[in-house]
């Protein structure tokens, strides 16, 4: 299963009929961009963006505890994988690193599994598969593509321009 390399682009905390949401972008440049959209609760939201932008002084939370109790036990987060989508529903992996070496990957809500990532800071991927299912172009880069193919049309037209397309010829009297 060949695993594309994503970082967390937005998260989205909604409340009442607005859902949460986070989006995953690729960062290997070996192609255009995709985002993952992944629809989380509020609750999940919150405790990611917690993990990005930690506060000082908090009591640890749930994801701090399970990330406080596998280094306790010799083990370390080394990755997440969100590795299969049905209908609307992603599911992702851990990957631990037991202190002998060996690596043991435990199921995780995608969810959770971000919200492990960013505060032990490590790689998130997603299967080549989950994105050919589930992503979207990032339509930032498409934008991009776009202006540069209509900047580089503009400039072909502007070199094939000749005085005659103006109708302006020496002595002209209707041109000022």
């Amino acid at each position: 299963m060949p695993l594309k390399e994503m970082n967390i682009e937005s998260i989205v905390v909604g409340g009442g009929p607005v859902a949460s949401l986070v989006v995953l972008r690729t960062i290997d440049d070996s192609g255009p961009a995709l985002q993952l959209p992944i629809r989380i609760g509020s609750v999940e939201a919150t405790a990611i963006s917690m993990g990005v932008t930690p506060r000082q002084g908090a009591r640890p939370m749930t994801h701090d505890l399970l990330a406080s109790t596998i280094k306790a036990l010799g083990g370390r987060c080394v990755a997440v994988r969100v590795m299969a989508v049905q209908g609307t529903t992603f599911f992702a992996q851990l990957d631990l690193e037991r202190e002998d070496g060996e690596h043991a990957f435990v199921d995780a809500r995608p969810s959770d599994a971000l919200a492990i990532a960013v505060r032990e800071g490590v790689p998130i991927y997603a299967d080549e598969q989950v994105l050919a299912t589930a992503a979207l172009p990032d339509f930032r880069g498409v934008e991009k593509d776009e202006e540069a193919h209509e900047l580089e049309e503009f400039h072909n037209f502007v070199e094939s321009l000749s005085p005659e397309d103006f109708n302006v010829a020496p002595g002209n009297k209707d041109v000022e």
